[in-house]
């Protein structure tokens, strides 16, 4: 009897075990699934626009955040490649970087808590120019950095009165239809060679959107900051329903309160 017993006192031990093994193989079974899914991500393009303070001293600062950001989200999220370019004015930045959405996510909180620091001497301002989904194909080979001239004046005005009699959706359009000309032109000059995008760029100021444009989309309203992007399309809306309160995730489609798409310039 007292066998018996023995054996009957583990049985609720038995059955947990095989109940907890088939929870971990379910478990590897969705790891595995996830990384698959990870290894075939939608590419997707973001351009931030910002203000360079006045106490910053060297511009390359900023280029070595991105660069040392860039390593950790590449570290953390194998597979998904960081491509793009920064240019850092002379009063401004223009970024535009191509990943995955997780990557452009954590890009975007990351311009987001440094303007949550009481001394950000990185980036003023900081303001979303467009988000682009579901892209066929990258306009740049990697990711690079170019501190442009302060002496040099580049790119050209929009018309004969000057970009500040343009509205927003001109200003956008201008840039966006430079960006793609300048990232073809990078692609094909670069491709197959060992020349940075630098010195490419060094060849072709006229091609760089000028500093001017960007100066005027950082003072319109009409650009959502990181912060306002983020909570409009990467946080929870909660709704409540006849049925009881569900959750509902955002998904952006375009750029800020500004109706255009990167992609419909690469038609």
């Amino acid at each position: 009897m007292a066998s018996r017993s023995h054996e009957v006192d583990h049985a609720p031990f038995t059955i947990w075990n095989s109940a907890f093994e088939d929870r971990m193989s379910l478990l590897a079974k969705l790891e595995e699934s996830h990384r698959a899914i990870r290894k075939t991500f939608l590419l997707h393009r973001l351009i931030v626009v910002a203000s360079l303070p006045q106490q910053l001293a060297d511009r390359k600062d900023l280029g070595v955040h991105y660069e040392e950001l860039n390593q950790r989200l590449q570290r953390y999220y194998q597979g998904d490649a960081i491509t793009g370019l920064l240019l850092l004015y002379p009063t401004c930045m223009l970024h535009v970087i191509e990943s995955s959405s997780e990557v452009l996510v954590s890009l975007l909180q990351d311009v987001r808590n440094m303007q949550e620091r009481p001394h950000c001497v990185l980036i003023e301002a900081p303001r979303v120019l467009v988000m682009s989904h579901d892209l066929p194909s990258r306009l740049f080979q990697q990711w690079s950095y170019k501190v442009l001239n302060v002496q040099a004046r580049v790119g050209g005005m929009l018309s004969r009165d000057g970009p500040e009699e343009e509205d927003t959706d001109t200003l956008v359009s201008t840039a966006l239809s430079m960006l793609l000309k300048l990232g073809n032109h990078l692609l094909k000059t670069t491709k197959g060679s060992k020349m940075p995008p630098g010195s490419v760029l060094d060849e072709v100021p006229e091609m760089i959107v000028p500093q001017d444009i960007l100066v005027q989309l950082l003072s319109r309203g009409d650009l959502l900051s990181p912060q306002q992007y983020l909570q409009a399309y990467h946080t929870p809306l909660h709704i409540l329903m006849d049925s009881g309160e569900q959750d509902f995730n955002h998904s952006s489609t375009g750029l800020g309160l500004t109706p255009f798409q990167f992609s419909q310039f690469e038609k």
